[in-house]
């Protein structure tokens, strides 16, 4: 039998969080019924967190070259709205 994790989406992991945390809000959760759900809640909180990471080293921004030609760019966390990244000094 093969021992493939299938991968969940960011979607599916986001709103199983989202439904753990409304389950251990309600406050209705036996002690061991809330630590199962508190452990998947962290389960899904670092996968999320995981494919935001991956998600923003993938986003490239095209910056104008002197020329006035576009190149892609890697992705700079202080980067303006307006698309231009901010000069490093």
């Amino acid at each position: 039998m093969s021992e493939e994790k299938k991968e969940i989406e960011f979607e599916t992991a986001l709103k199983k969080l989202e439904t753990i945390v409304e389950n251990l809000e309600n406050g209705e959760l036996s002690l061991e019924g809330a630590l199962k759900q508190y452990e998947e809640g962290v389960r899904m909180a670092s996968l999320c967190s995981k494919r935001l990471t991956e998600a923003e080293r993938r986003v490239e921004v095209l910056m104008k070259t002197s020329g006035g030609k576009l190149k892609a760019a890697p992705f700079e966390s202080g980067t303006e709205e307006s698309g231009k990244t901010k000069k490093k000094k």
